[in-house]
């Protein structure tokens, strides 16, 4: 017998309508906080980033491929990783099917990561995956985007991100930046130690080209990330919800695959 409440389909049809006026509701404010993200005063940026992609070294403004609008998903995959962030990578699964949509509606969508091109390209393949994918290794991209900090950065609790200040990174004594509970586990997932893993940081960066100058208008970051997470959408509609019991999720090639102790080296992250 179940636990939860229950009633008639009178009891039932009652309750959604009253839900159903909060869903309203909740539709017209996501609607009126997507106006006031586009009405965001822009930030020209002047600095010449350069690039690595599968075409070549790229400037930014290469990346807007002929189109006005540019989003990129800054994807956690650091130069000492073993392989990409499953937080990262279980958000990435839904950019081959929508990519090509914003493309033919003036917005092209790249993810960055600083790990090399060789390494983005060879998990690339392993996940199947087609939309673009830029390299920003040894240049100031990721960190002029608040989503690459150094271990000095972490150790004097010089860290901003997600808009706030964060404490310095404690290593404890034999841990050797290991860490403990859910990040240390995906750091391990990832093939690194908890604090290497936590300099990279997820986020999504929007840009505009105007009259030949790009500018910045838009950044998002940890659980502002919630809404591209496709899987989570509809976990939000399934009767139990997310139902979140640890780190639950894998990549979509190892869920038949036993799960690996904290320690081993294989390879991923939560989402904050």
């Amino acid at each position: 017998m179940t636990a939860h409440i229950t009633g008639t389909r009178e009891d039932w049809l009652a309750a959604r309508l009253e839900l159903l006026e909060a869903e309203k509701e909740l539709t017209r404010r996501s609607d009126a906080l997507a106006q006031r993200r586009q009405a965001l005063p822009w930030v020209r940026v002047d600095k010449d980033y350069r690039l690595e992609t599968d075409e070549g070294t790229a400037s930014l403004v290469d990346l807007f491929r002929g189109r006005s609008q540019l989003l990129v998903y800054h994807f956690m995959f650091g130069p000492d990783f073993a392989a990409g962030c499953p937080s990262c990578s279980m958000i990435a699964d839904g950019f081959n099917g929508f990519a090509v949509h914003l493309a033919n509606h003036d917005v092209m969508l790249w993810a960055v990561s600083r790990a090399p091109l060789a390494k983005l390209q060879a998990y690339k393949r392993r996940m199947g995956w087609t939309f673009p994918w830029a390299s920003s290794f040894a240049g100031d991209f990721n960190a002029d985007f608040n989503v690459w900090f150094t271990e000095e950065q972490q150790r004097e609790g010089d860290v901003d991100y997600n808009y706030r200040r964060e404490a310095a990174f404690v290593w404890r004594p034999g841990q050797e930046g290991g860490g403990e509970g859910a990040e240390a586990k995906i750091a391990a997932m990832c093939g690194t130690d908890t604090a290497t893993f936590h300099r990279d940081r997820p986020g999504m960066s929007a840009f505009v080209l105007e009259d030949g100058a790009v500018y910045h208008t838009y950044s998002t970051y940890a659980r502002g990330l919630d809404g591209l997470w496709g899987a989570y959408q509809w976990l939000d509609r399934a009767p139990r919800g997310r139902n979140e019991t640890g780190v639950w999720w894998r990549r979509h090639d190892e869920y038949d695959k036993p799960e690996k102790s904290v320690g081993a080296p294989c390879c991923g992250r939560t989402g904050t």
